[in-house]
């Protein structure tokens, strides 16, 4: 059940992603990168390191640009710059690595255990997901604004619950892209305005 659905989660794809791949102590690189390998070219081509330059933002011989859409369409001339999102998922992932100790393994052993249940729908999954986030913020003493430790709480929860089990990877994978999509989609925007 993977849902990369066009070009509709690529910001938040790319934040995730970027996070994981920059997270230390992984034990799911392998799984990682046959994750990658899955995904559409687009996502390939938007996540190259730097010194794989393809979007060099001139025009094509077809006559059109290069760039990337946020949700699947043109907002206004805009496009997903993923440098943006992938230095903030590595900067993510710097926080995420301090932070990681806080959570209590029981979280994560419950989160495993629902995640592991194929007969939850992508929502339930979701929801699941979402009401731990939401009981961590309560219980992990942050230093930053409310979203953006939801956010981060989301990615450490998908790092350790891929860390725990590795084969769940895909399926946190797209319920945190998915709940970053659902409740913070705006702060993500505005993250990469940020930046």
């Amino acid at each position: 059940m993977f849902f990369w659905q066009g070009i509709q989660h690529s910001a938040s794809s790319i934040l995730v992603y970027s996070f994981l791949q920059s997270s230390s102590d992984c034990t799911f690189r392998k799984e990682l990168e046959s994750l990658w390998a899955s995904s559409p070219v687009y996502l390939k081509t938007c996540c190259l390191s730097d010194s794989d330059d393809l979007d060099d933002g001139e025009l094509q011989t077809d006559g059109n640009q290069t760039g990337r859409l946020w949700n699947g369409e043109p907002d206004s001339g805009s496009v997903v710059d993923e440098e943006i999102f992938r230095v903030i998922g590595a900067q993510l992932a710097e926080m995420g690595d301090r932070l990681a100790g806080e959570i209590q393994p029981t979280v994560i052993s419950e989160l495993v255990r629902q995640l592991a249940n194929q007969n939850l729908s992508r929502e339930e999954i979701t929801r699941h997901l979402s009401r731990a986030v939401k009981g961590l913020a309560v219980t992990v003493p942050l230093d930053m604004e409310q979203e953006k430790a939801m956010v981060l709480l989301a990615m450490i929860l998908a790092k350790q619950v891929a860390n725990k089990v590795p084969s769940l990877l895909r399926r946190v994978f797209n319920a945190t892209v998915s709940y970053i999509n659902h409740n913070h989609r705006d702060y993500v925007t505005h993250l990469a305005e940020q930046s």
